[in-house]
């Protein structure tokens, strides 16, 4: 195990103080909208009431860089001397017998594990310990699940609701998300509690204030994620396609910003070099995204589901349009007044149509933007919404002195 030191030591679980050291679990800090929560909380959590741990199964990314230099970080040391054999379910049985180890050596007292890979580690280690869990899950499983494991799924289910069960309680980022996980993994109603992912609008604000972008006078649009399936960036690009004769020859060409990277890069940017007309850039990963998302004209979210994207939250803060897929925890991203510029997943036509709308009716941009940016405040706050995974983090703790 590996430790900043920064962190200060007690000698007892419950120090004089009444701060509680609570335990993040997520699987790296590479960057996803995960990692992005995560550090977040590690950032706003009430230093007075806790004292933040963080546990990586492969400590490698980025976002290091960003973590307050109090938070003692723990990281999965994978045993390669007791046994060359490989056998089913090894790597999962010693990073839970890790974590058992730490959680002892560390007096931890509650954990926050985030994405079902983490709670399939936290829940037997922290049953066996004795520790409490605040477990999230962040994407609706129905798709997620079988996306993602492709081995022995129904085992993996099987565990990873047991490990829900024994939470003391499980959060979703959207309803969406909650009702797809109690259907799932056949949850009560009382399993589970909806907090929406929350931003941080002055810590966005003061990263684009620090860089621009230079960009020319053609319709800007980004698109910001890991370039993998569910995400969507096939349909995009074949909008793109369609658009080359559809689009309003009256309107400036389109320039798409595409932010990020992953195993589809190569086939799409063989994709985009089909472009005549329009064009499109590959940006790559990039520590500040956000300039970009600022300097467009909208952004596209071509996702085939979504717990509740960032990147939407991002760019409603910093007041650009949005143009998204109507799918999962997206929808609850817009209520009384219109927000968003709706398309159909999977349905490049759609998407193509919801962007010659936006780009023809320019007067309601600035309606929805405005909308937007209210909703974000009110239901979205950073402050806000750490204060109530605070209090589900000590109301977890005192269950144990109950």
């Amino acid at each position: 195990m590996s430790a900043n030191s920064a962190a200060p030591t007690y000698t007892s679980a419950y120090p004089p103080t009444g701060i509680r050291r609570v335990l993040f679990m997520i699987s790296s800090m590479r960057g996803g909208g995960s990692e992005h929560q995560v550090l977040l909380l590690l950032q706003h959590l009430d230093r007075t009431k806790f004292e933040p741990h963080l546990f990586l199964t492969d400590p490698v990314g980025p976002l290091l860089s960003s973590i307050p230099e109090d938070v003692k970080i723990h990281s999965f040391q994978e045993d390669t001397e007791k046994s060359g054999l490989y056998f089913p379910g090894k790597v999962l049985r010693e990073q839970i017998s890790q974590l058992r180890d730490l959680l002892i050596k560390q007096t931890i007292d509650v954990i926050y594990d985030r994405t079902f890979h983490m709670s399939l580690i936290a829940g037997p280690a922290g049953k066996i310990s004795s520790v409490p869990r605040i477990a999230t899950i962040v994407s609706p499983p129905e798709f997620a699940l079988p996306l993602l494991e492709k081995r022995f799924l129904w085992l993996k289910k099987r565990r990873i609701s047991r490990a829900y069960r024994d939470a003391y309680q499980v959060i979703a980022v959207s309803r969406q998300a909650a009702n797809s996980a109690k259907a799932f993994y056949r949850l009560p109603n009382t399993k589970i509690d909806t907090i929406a992912n929350p931003v941080d609008r002055q810590r966005l604000q003061l990263a684009v204030s620090t860089e621009q972008v230079t960009r020319d006078d053609r319709w800007t649009f980004a698109c910001v994620g890991r370039m993998t399936p569910e995400k969507g960036h096939h349909d995009l690009l074949d909008t793109l396609a369609l658009l080359e004769k559809s689009w309003p020859e009256k309107e400036p060409a389109i320039h798409l910003w595409l932010i990020g990277d992953g195993p589809l890069r190569p086939e799409l940017e063989q994709k985009a070099q089909k472009l005549e007309r329009h064009q499109v850039s590959f940006m790559g990963l990039q520590k500040n995204p956000w300039k970009f998302i600022e300097a467009a004209d909208a952004i596209i979210v071509p996702s085939h589901f979504e717990g509740m994207p960032n990147v939407v939250l991002e760019a409603m803060s910093l007041r650009t349009a949005v143009i998204a897929t109507r799918i999962g925890g997206t929808n609850e991203l817009e209520k009384e007044r219109p927000t968003i510029w709706w398309a159909n997943p999977r349905d490049p036509r759609s998407i193509g149509n919801s962007m010659i709308e936006f780009v023809t009716h320019r007067d309601e941009i600035s309606n929805r933007i405005d909308a937007a940016e209210q909703l974000v405040v009110q239901n979205h706050d950073i402050s806000l919404q750490t204060r109530k995974i605070e209090k589900l983090l000590t109301n977890a703790c005192d269950s144990v002195l109950d």
